[in-house]
């Protein structure tokens, strides 16, 4: 078997988990080579329970038809593969196997992740078309989790400027999440990148959404906060970004306003505050001016 097969079929098996399927790689990394059956068993840490599940999946025929499945309906990009983008292959747990369809060639170092509220205020809806119309001008790919507010009109504005978005997803591809973001995604699909770790079929669990956010901190340059309330999933994706050296930026709000708590408190604790365009652009000049042949 070769190796990137290896990866995929341990990342299709129950009972192996993120910390086991990184455990794996590393063994390839060392030897060149997939284990073998005992060494599979030495290499696995979790219980006994899991170990049987995760070795009868892995010998398993319906393992097999996964992969098949997925080969011919996905695209599939291995942390062993070229096109798998460095600065994600520098985070705390990379992911080893991503599922995608669209354009690879997004997958930039230059790049905005937008975060913010589900459910968003019209203040998001006020502001943001015209914050990230610039951006968008400069063809700078915005990342995002294609979920319900923020998330959703960061991408239909990148479409709407005909400028790249990569939407990270927390369910299979032939799966959206909410349901109403269907066209949104297959759009996305059609012209920029539509990205998961989770295979055809994975369902959209609670604990896919915190894993999905360290993608989004990971593909990013910079990582923007438009609405956030306190503890809220948007600040996991703030720690997330600051743990990977990433430029946190955060749109200020009314002190008296709960949606904006989140980000006044970045702010407070050392986040770039971003009041026009500019503020977001001054994170990739450099990369800009270069393009464009000035001094």
């Amino acid at each position: 078997m070769d190796q990137r097969s290896f990866l995929l079929r341990v990342h299709l098996c129950t009972g192996v988990g993120m910390a086991g399927e990184n455990r794996l790689y590393q063994f390839l990394k060392i030897y060149q080579r997939a284990p073998h059956a005992a060494e599979l068993a030495q290499l696995f840490s979790g219980t006994r329970s899991n170990l049987r599940k995760f070795l009868h999946d892995f010998h398993s025929e319906k393992v097999s038809q996964q992969m098949e499945a997925n080969r011919r309906q996905t695209g599939i990009l291995t942390i062993l593969d070229d096109q798998y983008p460095p600065q994600l292959r520098e985070i705390y747990q990379p992911p080893l196997v991503l599922f995608y369809r669209g354009q690879l060639n997004l997958l930039k170092p230059a790049s905005l992740a937008v975060v913010g509220a589900r459910k968003m205020t019209s203040y998001v809806n006020a502001f943001l078309p015209g914050l990230l119309g610039e951006v968008c001008a400069q063809q700078i790919p915005i990342v995002s989790g294609a979920a319900a507010g923020s998330d959703s009109l960061a991408h239909k504005i990148a479409l709407s400027h005909h400028a790249p978005t990569i939407a990270v997803i927390g369910t299979g591809l032939d799966l959206a999440y909410p349901r109403t973001n269907q066209k949104l995604q297959e759009l996305i699909a059609q012209k920029g990148l539509l990205l998961t770790e989770y295979p055809l079929g994975q369902q959209p669990l609670p604990y896919h959404f915190p894993a999905r956010n360290r993608i989004i901190a990971g593909l990013c340059r910079s990582l923007l906060v438009v609405e956030a309330k306190h503890h809220s999933g948007s600040l996991i994706s703030a720690n997330l970004a600051l743990q990977e050296n990433r430029n946190v930026l955060a749109v200020p709000g009314r002190i008296d306003s709960p949606a904006s708590v989140g980000c006044n408190e970045l702010i407070q604790a050392g986040a770039k505050p971003v009041l026009s365009s500019q503020d977001i652009l001054e994170d990739f000049l450099n990369p800009l001016t270069k393009r464009s042949g000035k001094a």
